[in-house]
């Protein structure tokens, strides 16, 4: 999307912004001459994540806007009014603000203690919250005001919620605010929209969720950037209370090939459709239709499962367990449902039917033809966790190993 120049001199609020999507946006901006409030908590260089505010902001200057850092923990309403107050002395008001930052943790209710919970909550709810309410007074005198979440379109299907509910409850909590305060400030000529991607973006907080081989199947930040850029020159009254998909922004825009924004060019049909979203032209699925009933087993003599657990158990080594050092559980519904486990960190590995002899470190859920295609290669672990097909409980990052295995194993099978 080529810049116009719209967001000259404006001012924006931006959470979030030392990485990833947040920085992505404050780089359009400032390509038009906006000012940019870098409003996270990077101040010193994080051990496993790239840039801080300093880094970012001098990014942002190179582009052609104006930065301000500052340290910002959207949980602090203190640290939040001091950024905001100093922010409007520096550059006369707030025109736009982003809020980005979020804190995810992709755990069962089990698997989620009660800290992690407080920081998704605190960070993503009431940290939107906050920030939108404190940059209010500002907001009411600009002639160009918007807010934007970073947050995904509401719906109350229990597979958004079942995965994760503790992350799912938590961005929701961004998405409620839209949904009120876009009717709250309509009056006030204030347009609060949310925008989500259609597939995974790749950023430094998905590498560390998935893997480093997470850029195949992800899109570049530049197409949330250049969506939010869409959205935010709009005038405000054009459009409010909206939950806006980047991909339907950019076609809306007159940008329909969106090859150019997959990290890998070759992959730009094979990408992993993001956490709440559906696949582009996916039919409508009921919750039942979604996996969350299972079909009566198949008959004995059609069973195809026990004979791939005979195949993988002959190809099964110490070299093989050494890599993958995890207990995996499959609960298999449909056609063949069933309990089976795959052990691949005592001995020389084993598999089987019913429950594993050790505490599995992940447990995997799915329809048995999904099953079948994942182990084929057709279907891969990330992608399916994405679109529901695969449901993941326990060690995340130990259920995407089989990933490799399974590729591995992929011509032998």
């Amino acid at each position: 999307m080529i810049n116009t120049g719209k967001l000259a001199g404006r001012t924006l609020f931006i959470t979030g912004a030392s990485r990833g999507i947040g920085k992505e946006i404050a780089l359009k901006a400032a390509r038009d001459g906006a000012n940019i409030v870098v409003a996270a908590k990077t101040a010193e260089p994080h051990p496993k994540l790239p840039g801080t505010i300093y880094t970012a902001a001098a990014e942002i200057e190179k582009a052609g806007g104006k930065a301000y850092p500052c340290v910002v923990d959207v949980r602090d309403e203190e640290q939040v009014r001091s950024a905001v107050e100093a922010a409007v002395a520096k550059f006369g008001g707030i025109d736009i603000v982003i809020n980005n930052a979020s804190a995810i943790s992709l755990t069962n209710t089990p698997n989620t203690d009660m800290k992690r919970y407080d920081l998704m909550h605190n960070i993503n709810t009431r940290g939107t919250f906050l920030v939108s309410k404190v940059c209010l007074p500002y907001l009411k005198k600009s002639n160009h005001a918007h807010i934007l979440n970073i947050s995904p379109p509401l719906s109350m299907k229990a597979k958004w919620f079942g995965p994760h509910v503790a992350y799912t409850m938590a961005k929701y909590g961004m998405s409620m605010c839209v949904l009120g305060m876009a009717a709250e400030f309509k009056d006030q000529g204030i347009s609060v929209n949310a925008l989500w991607p259609r597939t995974a973006i790749h950023t430094a907080a998905i590498e560390m969720l998935t893997g480093p081989d997470s850029a195949q199947w992800s899109r570049k930040p530049e197409i949330m950037a250049d969506a939010a850029y869409a959205i935010l020159t709009r005038e405000p009254r054009q459009s409010t209370g909206q939950f806006f998909v980047d991909d339907e922004v950019l076609e809306s825009a007159g940008i329909t090939d969106l090859t150019d924004y997959a990290c890998i060019r070759e992959n730009a049909d094979k990408l992993m459709v993001d956490f709440f979203v559906e696949e582009k032209g996916a039919p409508v699925e009921t919750d039942d239709a979604a996996g969350y009933t299972a079909a009566a087993p198949a008959s004995g003599g059609d069973a195809k499962i026990p004979q791939l657990f005979v195949k993988i158990e002959s190809l099964l080594s110490p070299e093989i367990v050494s890599k993958t050092q995890a207990v995996f559980q499959f609960n298999i519904s449909g056609a063949e449902q069933g309990t089976w486990f795959l052990d691949l960190k005592n001995g020389s590995g084993s598999c089987g039917a019913g429950t594993p002899p050790a505490a599995p470190d992940a447990t995997l859920t799915m329809n048995s033809n999904n099953f079948f295609d994942m182990f084929s290669g057709k279907l891969k672990a990330a992608p399916a966790y994405m679109t529901g097909k695969l449901k993941i409980s326990g060690d995340f990052q130990k259920a995407l190993k089989l990933e490799k295995l399974m590729k591995a194993l992929k011509s032998k099978l």
